[in-house]
């Protein structure tokens, strides 16, 4: 049994110690991430992702509201929100801000160069100057790539399996939203859609350009096509095509044009087939780079990862209604398919 004394000593002794392990909690320094998000808010695939970050931090220790602050800027794909947003996280001197995409992450980037930089999606960080290379960035950014422009000709292989009467193929995208170089160089879906003309022939395909500033080019496109019989369409990996893909999935099955994407959300939504990355899994992984750029180490010693897997996903029910079979070599393939 212990002695009244001494339990009073230990009782006494707990209630010390419970205000001060309080206060070391409440005088923990708070840290703040910026992220910068090239869709909107309200996206159905949104939610998702900033769960997937905030799972991903909290495993490695942390919280929102005990040590870590998360603000969120939303651009819907405009080119002046997200200049005008990378300022707004910036002057809020960040310890670490996210770049959903090369376009968000060179915005960052060019609004400072000392403030790390941790990019997911972002298509070829290298040919866009962002890094000096994939094992040492050299820089304030480092991260996760998503599709590379070598992607290209897969799309256009993909879809004329789908389709083999196929003569003409589109390739959807916007210059003024997709990653601009931060070098002399084409921008990444440039890149990509120059890789796409450059295999038309291997494939007997005529690579048409189908470059889109606003919402009426992107009906005149599709309308135009839709009167040429033997057409598909490439709808590159751009943010703006993500923001307006239920304008983009709605003509293209108003026209019945037969379309590849690069991610899976598209044929989700009723697209014919898509073949990508996870869009989710990066921000679990951009927890990790987030995590050891806080403890200290520096992005300029973080190698950029690269996919290791890319999704075919085939939506049956789209290629019913437009009256394709697909070929058991495809169906074979698939990580996916929609029924």
């Amino acid at each position: 049994m212990i002695r009244r004394r001494s339990f009073i000593t230990l009782l006494g002794g707990a209630a010390v110690a419970w205000p001060l392990a309080a206060r070391a909690q409440q005088s923990e320094r708070i840290r703040l991430i910026g992220v910068l998000m090239g869709g909107a808010e309200t996206d159905l695939e949104s939610p998702a992702r900033v769960k997937a970050f905030e799972e991903a931090l909290a495993r490695l220790g942390w919280m929102v509201g005990r040590n870590l602050r998360i603000e969120y800027r939303w651009t819907q794909a405009d080119v002046e929100r997200t200049r005008a947003q990378s300022v707004e996280l910036l002057r809020m001197a960040p310890d670490v801000v996210i770049g959903d995409g090369g376009t968000r992450a060179i915005a960052l980037m060019q609004a400072s160069r000392t403030v790390p930089v941790v990019f997911v999606f972002a298509g070829d960080p290298v040919l866009l100057g962002m890094v000096q290379s994939y094992s040492r960035p050299g820089g304030n950014a480092t991260g996760f790539s998503s599709h590379e422009p070598t992607v290209g000709p897969k799309f256009l292989q993909l879809l004329k399996e789908m389709v083999p009467q196929l003569k003409r193929v589109a390739v959807m995208f916007n210059p003024a939203t997709s990653s601009t170089s931060l070098i002399a160089a084409p921008g990444y879906s440039q890149s990509m859609a120059q890789a796409i003309e450059a295999a038309g022939p291997q494939f007997a395909v005529e690579v048409i350009p189908g470059q889109v500033r606003d919402l009426a080019a992107i009906e005149l496109l599709l309308t135009k096509l839709g009167g040429e019989p033997e057409t598909g369409m490439v709808v590159l990996p751009d943010n703006y095509t993500t923001v307006h893909r239920k304008l983009i999935l709605d003509l293209l099955a108003r026209h019945r044009l037969p379309a590849i994407y690069g991610f899976r959300y598209f044929a989700a939504d009723g697209g014919l087939i898509s073949y990508g990355v996870d869009a989710v899994d990066p921000f679990r992984q951009a927890a990790g780079y987030v995590d050891r750029i806080l403890k200290g180490e520096k992005p300029a010693d973080l190698p950029v990862q690269a996919p290791t897997k890319y999704e075919l996903v085939i939506n049956l029910k789209t290629a019913k209604t437009l009256g394709l079979e697909v070929p058991a070599s495809v169906l074979a393939r698939a990580d996916e398919v929609i029924e």
